[in-house]
């Protein structure tokens, strides 16, 4: 084995002495840039308090601990560290960990959070002032945890205006917040979960709690010009909400507004609300009005249950194209609504489908190659009990009741035509119990524009082919 060259340990020694000398001079001063940034972060507007900055040299991370910043309002900032990872100028990570918000005079927690974690920030530290352009600030992924918000705080009228927990009194938890691509014109994913509060004056919905699994959306878009916002999904996952305004619950709101793959729409699925409770709580002199209605729309039971689905798409032709809807709502145990849309349009050049799922108004310059559209209502209960409370009401028997809605059907027939008395006929007939199933079809002509019918709406019979069955 062939021995060492004479010095050669000497140059390792040297060039080992010369990078650690390089990397600590680079760690120190990326140390001394984090406590600058950090006691000019808020601009000179109370006082900054920090315990220690220190540099890990061979991880590339830096660390501020035990900051304080006392507001000359009377608020006290507290973060246990502040951790860059990376470089500096474009860091990997920025992690802040112990966050309070406090009354300085009280004490009192105005608003918490375990660890907030920045992946990718375009910048270390980003200062509170107008000093970055919109397009300065961006964050690659966003991971917050243990979250606890005092309503009645500034910060949450702040973060909460326009909602109803704007100026009320209680407590929010949010267990986890994640989030993608973050930047002032939009915001890739962003999502909570574990969302759990309490509180007073919270609004329409009175006093009480919620709680909510997940909410969560995709593709927001426009942020920084209004009127412009596109989102492409919204998922909403078990929101219970239990106060002397409103108690209910919802297993699922999915909202899918990307029509760029030729489908989307909203469902909604296991609606629920306690009205027997909602009326107990209601003012004396209105309990019997709502309980009439309780009573149509329940069958006694106090609890309303919804499910429904608003959905459309779009099917690409050589010549012309196919749009599609289908709807349905169900109000179990009182009626099931259906609606199916079929639609061959020629769009005007320049406009795509999704424009025309965005704004519905954008039909109207669209050309209508026949099509047809059919509704089917069934009664599931409710059509008899308003028979019951119309006869009740008026002072007559049931079947007097059914005949004069009968003569009345008949009359608008002979202002309206025979096929707007068709329809109403086959109301009256659900509401005497003849007939479940109301079924409406109606085939358009094999051209027309959806001007031509919004111009003279009460003219849309002479226009349509209408069929109308019961069953």
């Amino acid at each position: 084995m062939n021995a060492p060259r004479p010095g050669a340990s000497r140059l390792g020694s040297a060039l080992a002495f010369a990078t650690l000398t390089g990397v600590s001079g680079a760690a120190f001063a990326d140390a001394e840039r984090l406590e600058t940034e950090l006691r000019s972060l808020f601009g000179g507007y109370g006082n900054v308090e920090i315990g220690d900055v220190s540099s890990a040299m061979l991880r590339s991370r830096v660390t501020a601990k035990d900051f304080v910043f006392e507001s000359e309002e009377g608020e006290r900032l507290l973060i246990d560290s502040y951790e860059v990872s990376g470089d500096y100028d474009s860091p990997d990570e920025v992690t802040l960990k112990g966050v309070r918000i406090e009354d300085s005079l009280t004490e009192l927690m105005l608003m918490s959070a375990e660890r907030i974690v920045l992946g990718k920030p375009s910048r270390a530290v980003f200062p509170l002032d107008d000093s970055l352009a919109p397009d300065e600030v961006r964050i690659g992924s966003l991971a917050i945890d243990g979250i606890v918000i005092d309503l009645a705080s500034e910060i949450a009228e702040d973060m909460f205006y326009g909602t109803p927990f704007t100026s009320s009194q209680g407590r929010m938890t949010i267990e986890q917040v994640r989030g993608q691509s973050l930047a002032h014109d939009g915001i890739g994913m962003l999502e909570l979960t574990g969302v759990a509060g309490s509180g007073e004056d919270l609004d329409e919905f009175g006093s009480g709690s919620f709680t909510l699994a997940s909410l969560r959306f995709e593709g927001l878009t426009g942020l920084d010009v209004d009127g412009e916002e596109q989102l492409n999904s919204l998922i909403l996952r078990d929101l219970a909400i239990e106060s002397d305004q409103l108690v209910g619950s919802l297993e699922l709101l999915d909202v899918d507004g990307d029509f760029s793959d030729g489908q989307g729409g909203v469902r909604i699925e296991g609606f629920h609300m306690d009205l027997a409770r909602m009326i107990e709580m209601a003012p004396e002199d209105e309990r019997t009005q709502l309980r009439m209605a309780s009573n149509v729309l329940t069958d006694g039971t106090g609890e309303l249950r919804l499910d429904a689905a608003f959905l459309g798409s779009w099917k690409e032709g050589s010549e012309h194209s196919v749009l599609v809807s289908d709807s349905r709502i169900e109000l179990h145990d009182a009626l099931r609504l259906m609606l199916d849309i079929n639609l061959p349009v020629v769009l005007p050049g320049g406009m795509e489908p999704a424009d025309v799922f965005a704004d519905a108004g954008s039909l109207q310059a669209a050309t209508l190659l026949g099509g047809d559209i059919r509704l089917s209502l069934a009664n599931q209960g409710l059509f008899g009990r308003l028979a019951t409370l119309g006869a009740a009401m008026e002072g007559v028997t049931e079947a007097q009741y059914v005949e004069q809605a009968r003569t009345q059907a008949q009359g608008f027939g002979m202002m309206f035509g025979p096929q707007v008395q068709s329809v109403l006929m086959g109301l009256v007939e659900l509401l005497e119990g003849a007939a479940e199933e109301l079924d409406i079809s109606i085939t358009l002509p094999s051209e027309s524009n959806m001007a031509t019918y919004m111009v003279d709406p009460l003219g849309l019979p002479d226009k349509l082919s209408m069929k109308v069955e019961t069953r």
